[in-house]
């Protein structure tokens, strides 16, 4: 390789929201109710087959999906476990192992700002990455609409006490 051949360098997806609902919360309904509100079509692997979805609530903890069948399908690892401040995943949906983060920072008693960073994409290559991106918007736009429905959720779902 020669010394003015750089690596290619992805940056990667960032999107946020304002949950108009506590951080505590609104963690909560992320990890524990995503099952409810996750879009499983078209955004996972068994699409109408899936019955759930998983997050384990710790370090190394599984996120998968769990189909009709009583089949587990990984999505990845539980690699930061902070709560309400932070959660973090490896992304083993694609060819290369990527990462999604996702912090929740109070911006009032019942405001909070979810920030979400997918990051790893120099991982694929050209092909892997078209591949992936090939649905209209690519991983932004789902990304951007899986936050919206999950604002919705999290605004809806009354807090338990």
């Amino acid at each position: 390789m020669s010394d003015d051949v750089r690596p290619l360098r992805r940056p990667p997806i960032r999107q946020s929201t304002l949950v108009r609902s506590d951080r505590e919360h609104t963690f909560e309904v992320f990890v524990r109710d995503i099952g409810l509100w996750w879009p499983t079509r078209p955004h996972s692997l068994g699409q109408e087959r899936v019955v759930s979805v998983t997050i384990e609530r710790e370090l190394g903890g599984r996120v998968y999906e769990t189909w009709a069948d009583g089949s587990r399908v990984g999505w990845g690892e539980v690699i930061a476990w902070d709560p309400p401040e932070r959660f973090g995943m490896t992304w083993t949906i694609l060819p290369a192992v990527t990462e999604v983060e996702l912090t929740f920072t109070a911006l009032a008693p019942a405001l909070t700002r979810v920030a979400l960073e997918h990051r790893g994409w120099d991982r694929l290559t050209e092909e892997q990455m078209a591949a992936a991106t090939s649905v209209s918007g690519g991983y932004s736009a789902g990304w951007k609409r899986i936050l919206e429905i999950f604002t919705k959720a999290a605004e809806a779902e009354p807090e338990r006490t």
